[in-house]
């Protein structure tokens, strides 16, 4: 009998919905002898439009003895477990601007197709000629038992614009295979948790998993509950937000914006903690081993008024080096965002690994990139990758500096760190020394 079965009849023998069977997935007491085999999982964080290097680089000449800039700061408690790569270079060229193949290129590593969509100036291109790193990863596991999960990946998105073009779209399944991000976290909770059609009935199903994960509560041993217990108060926030949210449609219209802003512009925060929180429960149930975080769009102009901001993100990120009071908006936009992955790091360690040793961080490696190395230029140098846990065993708590090396061979070693020993991915002409060794 496999386990998914064992599931199932567990949950009829105790008369419940069917809707409680993605909260038992990762119970260690349902799970089989291969299950636990060590879990190894990733999340690739995007966020657009470059950063200014002289709050975002440490100054040192690279090793163990660095201090984290200005940006980089929200990581302070997370140092020792970090690893900042810089001379990391998209070398990939061809068809489209920089912003499309900064984007359509991160993650696979190929040219774009020739295509119709017009970029800033240089010739128009199409969608990626090959699939994303994530995808490939995500194929390798899902093909073994010991490592399927339910959904393979997840693709969470904040304000993610609902239109399908080269600057919006970073994972793809395959060539002219582009992968939409989800960005409305009720959608996600429902691709996770069941099927409903709107937020009433969501509630209606809220409020009966909470009746029924305190069944299950009652039935399971020790181990396991608390993982259900992190399971309930993650359905009564649920509930709360959705209390919240009605509250707010009565009191405030939806303002109109411009149309290159999504319409919850100033619910970006509040949007970005939920999706973490998704995430989480979805690694801790077991949902899936890779997952990509996608907020805004290469050119994205999201405006932080909560960071005191009044202007896009991206046209703030065109303005000189010598505009002070750009550069240090700039600063604290990707401050801001090294917060999420911050708080992301946090949620993860503070969760234990279901069925194993130390917490979810110390299996999971996360990952914040950009399409841009600088947003004023254009450069698909110097293009950021900081990387946070132990998920692929990567030697951490470090700055490492390269001269100029191909970001192809980056993506070989997130592939190698999961044990799939592909010789090249993408473009070939980049891979020819290899994964980068980073343990």
């Amino acid at each position: 009998m496999n386990t998914l079965q064992t599931r199932r009849e567990f949950v009829r023998s105790l008369q419940l919905s069917t809707a409680a069977l993605p909260f038992l997935s990762g119970l260690p007491s349902l799970c089989s002898a291969q299950a636990n085999q060590r879990k190894k999982r990733m999340v690739i964080m995007f966020s657009p439009n470059g950063v200014s290097k002289p709050s975002f680089w440490p100054t040192d000449d690279g090793g163990k003895d660095f201090v984290l800039p200005e940006s980089l700061k929200p990581l302070e408690p997370f140092r020792d477990q970090s690893l900042i790569l810089q001379g990391v270079c998209d070398k990939i060229r061809g068809d489209g601007d920089s912003h499309m193949r900064g984007m359509g290129c991160l993650l696979t590593g190929i040219e774009l197709f020739p295509g119709n969509v017009q970029g800033g100036g240089h010739t128009p291109a199409g969608w990626s000629s090959g699939l994303s790193i994530d995808q490939e990863i995500t194929n390798y596991l899902q093909a073994s038992p010991t490592t399927h999960t339910r959904f393979g990946s997840l693709e969470f998105g904040v304000l993610v614009p609902n239109r399908a073009d080269t600057w919006t779209r970073m994972s793809y399944t395959g060539p002219n295979r582009p992968l939409a991000p989800i960005s409305d976290p009720y959608r996600m909770f429902k691709k996770l948790y069941g099927r409903v059609e709107d937020q009433e009935s969501l509630k209606s199903v809220l409020d009966d998993l909470t009746q029924e994960l305190r069944v299950l509560r009652n039935a399971v041993p020790a181990e396991d509950r608390q993982i259900l217990e992190e399971h309930t108060e993650f359905v009564r926030n649920m509930e709360r937000d959705l209390e919240a949210n009605s509250q707010r449609e009565l009191e405030h219209a939806v303002p109109k914006l411009d149309p290159d802003v999504d319409n919850t512009n100033d619910r970006m925060p509040e949007i970005s903690r939920m999706q973490i929180d998704l995430m989480v429960n979805s690694f801790a149930a077991d949902f899936a081993r890779t997952a990509t975080f996608q907020f805004t769009r290469s050119v994205g102009g999201a405006k932080m008024r909560w960071l005191g901001i009044e202007e896009g993100h991206h046209a703030i990120s065109h303005k000189p080096d010598e505009d002070e009071v750009a550069q240090e908006h700039i600063t604290l936009i990707n401050k801001w965002y090294c917060e999420q992955l911050a708080y992301l790091a946090k949620r993860l360690a503070e969760t234990p690994e279901p069925g194993g040793e130390g917490s979810l961080l110390d299996n999971t490696l996360l990952i914040w990139t950009n399409e841009l190395g600088k947003g004023n230029s254009h450069s698909l140098d110097d293009i950021p990758f900081i990387l946070v846990g132990g998920g692929l065993d990567f030697a951490m708590g470090r700055h490492k500096k390269y001269d100029h090396v191909p970001h192809n061979r980056f993506l070989l070693s997130l592939a190698h760190g999961f044990g799939h020993r592909i010789e090249t991915f993408g473009n070939p002409d980049y891979c020819g020394e290899g994964p980068l060794n980073l343990t």
